[in-house]
């Protein structure tokens, strides 16, 4: 249902999207996550057509979404983070105006706005002022505006932003109810609601794709290399001394929650599961470089851990690149 081939999109001298490729099959639910400029709301405005590629292409439902924009805008249903609607409009007359918009007419548009009512629970409260309704009201008619038309494809920027729990929960099992009938992309920065709604996950960070695929599946390619959570100090105190000490050990990473206090720093270390004692081997390699271990434990492997891992190893790769294209002689 999506296609995105090698996309690249520039701004300038800004390289914001970096030969990114991935297909969405229909039905699927996908999550899209990243940080700040990682490069994903401009590949989602590609696939809306709101902006060309520079080089590669987006296609949705086989139709390309410069040449054919009209014809991909006609199969998308959008809801940005923004969720703009007019706080004076009754509920229903706000999604029949949307409905306008859409080309519906007569017997279509009021099938149209019974229809995404009903989908999203809105019946009690369609006669209702829009700026009225609490926050989780006022997301399921911005929702309901984004499905009018009956998309194969609903695009969702930050659906449960700024929603309490209950509310939240309302909203992932609206999602689950709509997939199957509609291909959906999710952008989020809430870990556990992508983990639990989403059949797939895009992971960006500096204008590229860094993992794809299920939570279950990412998990266990995390887990075939074993975490360990170590508080570690050097002989003189210093963290950085620490820090500086542990880096010579291979795959050594800083714990998502490290800490320092009292010269002890905490830090994450991972060892490849094929160590007969993976303890003993992180025990020795402090040992040789004069650190102290105050504690070590197995460490589980979570998505957070693996989003952090993979933006950390993407910054680190994009920092190395630019000292290396420093001309030379430059201060670093």
């Amino acid at each position: 249902m999506i296609e995105v081939d090698h996309a690249h999109k520039s701004f300038g001298k800004v390289h914001a999207v970096r030969g990114v490729s991935f297909s969405v099959p229909k039905g699927s639910v996908v999550g899209v996550l990243g940080p700040n400029g990682a490069g994903k709301s401009t590949t989602i405005r590609m696939i809306t057509g709101t902006v060309p590629p520079t080089r590669g292409s987006v296609r949705v439902d086989g139709l390309d979404s410069i040449d054919q924009s009209l014809k991909v805008r006609r199969r998308l249903g959008y809801l940005p983070e923004s969720n703009p609607l007019y706080p004076e409009m009754r509920v229903a007359d706000f999604l029949a105006f949307r409905a306008r918009l859409f080309g519906l007419l007569g017997k279509a548009r009021k099938a149209g706005v019974d229809r995404a009512i009903s989908r999203c629970w809105l019946d009690d409260v369609r006669s209702r002022r829009v700026g009225q309704l609490s926050k989780g009201y006022r997301q399921r008619v911005g929702l309901a505006a984004a499905m009018l038309h009956d998309p194969p494809v609903l695009i969702l920027d930050e659906p449960t932003s700024g929603l309490d729990p209950a509310q939240i929960a309302e909203t992932r099992q609206l999602i689950r109810e709509l997939a199957g009938d509609h291909t959906m992309l999710i952008v989020s920065h809430i870990l556990p609601e992508v983990e639990k709604s989403c059949d797939r996950l895009l992971i960006f960070a500096r204008g590229r794709i860094q993992a794809d695929g299920s939570a279950d599946d990412l998990l266990r390619d995390l887990a075939q290399r074993q975490g360990f959570a170590v508080e570690v100090k050097a002989a003189n105190g210093d963290p950085k001394t620490s820090m500086q000490a542990i880096a010579h050990i291979e795959q050594v990473e800083s714990d998502p929650n490290g800490r320092s206090g009292d010269g002890w720093h905490a830090l994450r270390v991972i060892v490849d599961k094929a160590a007969a004692d993976p303890g003993a081997v992180i025990g020795g390699a402090c040992r040789e470089l004069g650190l102290t271990v105050r504690s070590l434990r197995p460490a589980t492997a979570t998505l957070e851990a693996l989003y952090i891992r993979l933006v950390e190893q993407a910054d680190k790769a994009t920092a190395k690149v630019s000292e290396q294209r420093k001309p030379e002689g430059e201060a670093a």
